[in-house]
C-alpha cells in the first residue's frame, strides 16, 4: 500500500496523533511468526505479568485491553456494585471524553467535582463522598484520579497517599487513570510503583497508546480485593483480544527496559521547550498577548491566546481548543515531536501575535 498521508505534517493536538515507535513495531514483528495460544494464554502475555510486577509489585495482575476507554470503564466496573458511583474531577476523561461509556456500558454514576488544576484533594472528595445507606443516592465507592491530569498537572506520591488513606477510611477504593502514566514517572523522576502501589492505589489503567504503542493499554489490579470479575467483564465489554500477544508484546517493548521513560522524557522536554520559548518571546516582545493557564509539568501546555490567533495558527499546526469561550487552548507534545517542530510552531505564533 502506498502512503496516503503527508508525513511532514506535524501536530500539537494530541499524543494520539503520533505514529508507533520503531522499537514497538519491531516487537510486533518479533511476535508475529508462528502460532501462539489465543485469548491471553500466550508467552508474551505471561512475560508481561513479570514486567509489570517489577513496576507495580509482585501481586500486580495485568489485563491487556485495546484502548483507554476500555481500560477505565472495565476497571471501574470491576470495582463497583451496580449501585456504585465514582467521585472524579469534573475535567476527568471518564467524565468528559468517554462518550458516556461509564454510564451506558458499565452503569456507573460519575459524581464530578470542579477543580481548577484537575486534581482532587480529600476535601474535594468529601463534596460528593456522602449519603452511604441512602437508597435514593448512588453510593460513592470509588475515587478516580488521573496521573498526569487532563490539565497536565501532577500528583505527588504524598498527595495520592492522602487520597488513598482518605478513601480507604470511608470504605472506598482508589482508581488511577494512567493514560499518561509514563509522563508522570518521567516528570517526577520516580518509579511507577512510588505513586501507584506504594501510595495506596488499588487499580490502574496503564497507558501505552499515547507513548508510542498501537491500541495497547492494560488494567493493572494492585489489590485483588478491590476488583472482581475482570476476566468476565473484559470479554463482556469487548476488550478481550483474541491475538493478545500483539497487545502484550507492545507493552513489553515499552516497559521491559526504559523505552517508556525515554519516550516520555522526550515528550515532556519538548513541552518544556515550547513553554520556555513562548515565555522568552513574551519577555523580549517577539510574542504578544499569550498567557498560560496551567503549569507545564508533563507533556501538555495550556495557554490563552489573543482573539482570532488560534484559528489562524491552526492553518499551519493542528491543536485543540480547551475552553473556546476564553480562547484557552491545549498544545500536546509526543515522543516524536522534534525541536524543529517546536521552533517552527513558536515562530508562527510570534508572527501571528505580532503581525
Amino acid at each position: 500500500m502506498t502512503t496516503l498521508h503527508d508525513p511532514t505534517i506535524r501536530s500539537f493536538a494530541s499524543d494520539n496523533y503520533s505514529g508507533v515507535h520503531p522499537e514497538v513495531l519491531a516487537a510486533l514483528a518479533a511476535a508475529n511468526d508462528g502460532h501462539q495460544i489465543a485469548y491471553g494464554e500466550d508467552v508474551y502475555t505471561e512475560r508481561l505479568q513479570q514486567v509489570f510486577a517489577r513496576h507495580f509489585g509482585e501481586e500486580a495482575q495485568a489485563f491487556p485491553v485495546f484502548n483507554g476507554t476500555g481500560a477505565n470503564v472495565t476497571g471501574l466496573q470491576s470495582m463497583l456494585p451496580r449501585w456504585g458511583a465514582v467521585v472524579a474531577a469534573s475535567t476527568a476523561h471518564i467524565n468528559v471524553d468517554e462518550g458516556g461509556a461509564p454510564e451506558k456500558v458499565a452503569g456507573i454514576k460519575i459524581l464530578n467535582v470542579p477543580t481548577d488544576d484537575g486534581k482532587l484533594t480529600p476535601e474535594l472528595v468529601d463534596r460528593e463522598a456522602w449519603g452511604w445507606g441512602d437508597e435514593h443516592r448512588a453510593q460513592p465507592l470509588v475515587v478516580s484520579i488521573t496521573q498526569s491530569t487532563e490539565l497536565g498537572t501532577l500528583y505527588t506520591p504524598d498527595e495520592i497517599r492522602a487520597l488513598a488513606d482518605h478513601a480507604h477510611a470511608r470504605g472506598m477504593r482508589l482508581h488511577l487513570d494512567g493514560a499518561r502514566l509514563s509522563n508522570a514517572a518521567a516528570a517526577l523522576d520516580l518509579p511507577i510503583r512510588a505513586f501507584t502501589r506504594d501510595a495506596g492505589v488499588d487499580v490502574v489503567s496503564a497507558g501505552g497508546t499515547k507513548n508510542g504503542a498501537l491500541a495497547a493499554e492494560a488494567i493493572v489490579v494492585l489489590d485483588s480485593a478491590a476488583s472482581a470479575g475482570l476476566p468476565f467483564l473484559r470479554k463482556l465489554n469487548m476488550q478481550l483480544s483474541s491475538k493478545m500477544r500483539f497487545v502484550s508484546a507492545q507493552l513489553i517493548a515499552l516497559y521491559e527496559d526504559d523505552l517508556y521513560l525515554r519516550n516520555a522524557r522526550h515528550a515532556n522536554g519538548m513541552a518544556a521547550r515550547l513553554r520556555s520559548a513562548v515565555e522568552a518571546g513574551l519577555a523580549d516582545g517577539s510574542i504578544a498577548g499569550v498567557r498560560f493557564s496551567q503549569p507545564t509539568q508533563a507533556n501538555g501546555v495550556f495557554a490563552i491566546l489573543p482573539d482570532g490567533v488560534a484559528d489562524r495558527l491552526r492553518e499551519s499546526f493542528r491543536f485543540y481548543d480547551w475552553d473556546a469561550s476564553k480562547n484557552e487552548v491545549r498544545w500536546m507534545c509526543s515522543f516524536d515531536t522534534t525541536e524543529s517542530d517546536v521552533d517552527a510552531f513558536v515562530a508562527e505564533l510570534s508572527r501571528l501575535t505580532r503581525g
